[in-house]
């Protein structure tokens, strides 16, 4: 099988697909009220619709990974972005809210293979000591995915319809399935004796299980945090498109702080990444127990992008050093949780957000916060990555 092109044209399809997952994902958030009141159903089973989709996003991204073992990375990816294309659309006519969490869920559950299968792409692809770099510049599509889905999907709604958004998005997506068809598989073949094999390899490993676990918590404070945060504005008495508006603050933020990232990776531990990371983290929950107008909203989700771009990225490139052999599996396995830990939390908040008590769910996220900042930053700076040699099938 031919080895990947050695130009920057790989890293373009996969910041592309990015891009298109990352804006479905992003779209609903800013439109969860507007939903709400258009169908006449209560916040709570929106919010929990909106859960739905982060639950099958993230149980499937381990499923995917081991489909891509087989199919291969580009046509999983293809075959996801088109099935979920169909699922977005089937959203923008759905009558009620349990249609709409269906067709949502299915959505979640294909576009679950787009990241984590761009990151397995990278750990393929690139040398280990220019890994996170790259990671941070994958997240220029998750940038302008968040902040294209959130500024656009506000001002559809206020103005047009927000059944539009989801047409949008699919129609986007359809497109890059038939784009990625440039794209050449890695020259990485994985074998294993059977689907469970590398499960269990991952589930032995007390690091790999440490990282998943700090995965999880991050979604829930992370994603939970951000899923929230423009109906915490709306709830100030703000329109859905400067709540969608000051969302789109994060898109910005991450992709600077990405830029940021990438540089600072050259020179600095990953452990100290992740502390600033967490410690942005606990800003902006802590901005968002005191205060929920739009110029808080836009602190926190710039503090949110800091995190995110810091934090997260030295995670998922700790996913992907971890355990070489089923790099896959447990990159699938750290987006599954990290997407878990994020449905867990809105389903755990849906009852406050209804009451729109914002202030206890901000200040339960930074009390969250702590901890995992403390744990995954003084986990990462006592792990050391085993051998010094380039991995096999490693374009250098």
């Amino acid at each position: 099988m031919a080895e990947p092109r050695r130009s920057p044209a790989p890293l373009r399809f996969l910041q592309v697909t990015t891009f298109v997952s990352t804006f479905d994902r992003f779209a609903m958030p800013p439109l969860l009220v507007t939903i709400a009141a258009d169908l006449d159903a209560q916040l709570s089973s929106v919010v929990q619709a909106a859960g739905v989709y982060f639950l099958t996003y993230g149980l499937l991204q381990p499923f995917w990974g081991v489909v891509s073992d087989r199919l291969g990375l580009v046509r999983t990816m293809r075959l996801t972005l088109a099935l979920g294309a169909m699922a977005t659309i089937a959203s923008a006519a759905a009558p009620s809210v349990l249609l709409l969490a269906v067709a949502r869920a299915c959505a979640g559950g294909f576009f679950a293979a787009a990241y984590p299968s761009s990151l397995i792409y990278l750990g393929d692809t690139v040398a280990p000591e220019r890994r996170q770099g790259s990671i941070a510049k994958l997240m220029v599509g998750v940038a302008l995915g968040t902040a294209s889905a959130s500024a656009g999907a506000g001002l559809l709604a206020d103005m047009l319809s927000w059944r539009l958004t989801f047409v949008l998005t699919g129609l986007c997506a359809l497109a890059t399935a038939v784009a990625l068809g440039r794209l050449a598989e890695p020259g990485v073949t994985r074998t294993h004796t059977s689907a469970l094999a590398p499960l269990l390899v991952v589930l032995r490993s007390r690091v790999a299980v440490f990282v998943l676990a700090m995965a999880f918590l991050e979604g829930a404070v992370l994603l939970g945090v951000l899923t929230l945060l423009p109906a915490a504005v709306e709830a100030s008495g703000s329109s859905a498109t400067l709540a969608g508006a000051v969302t789109a603050v994060y898109g910005a933020s991450v992709f600077l702080g990405a830029t940021l990232v990438g540089r600072l990776s050259r020179t600095q531990h990953p452990a100290r990444l992740i502390a600033l990371g967490a410690s942005s983290a606990l800003l902006a929950s802590t901005v968002m127990a005191v205060s929920q107008t739009p110029w808080a909203g836009a602190a926190a989700a710039t503090l949110l992008g800091i995190g995110w771009a810091s934090m997260h990225s030295s995670l998922q490139t700790w996913a992907t050093e971890v355990l070489p052999d089923v790099r896959a599996t447990i990159v699938s396995l750290f987006a599954g949780a990290l997407f878990v830990g994020s449905s867990v939390a809105a389903v755990l908040v849906s009852d406050l957000a209804e009451q729109e008590r914002y202030r206890v769910i901000f200040l339960a996220a930074a009390l969250v916060t702590l901890p995992l900042g403390v744990a995954a930053a003084g986990g990462r700076a006592r792990w050391r990555r085993r051998g010094k040699g380039p991995e096999p099938g490693v374009v250098t």
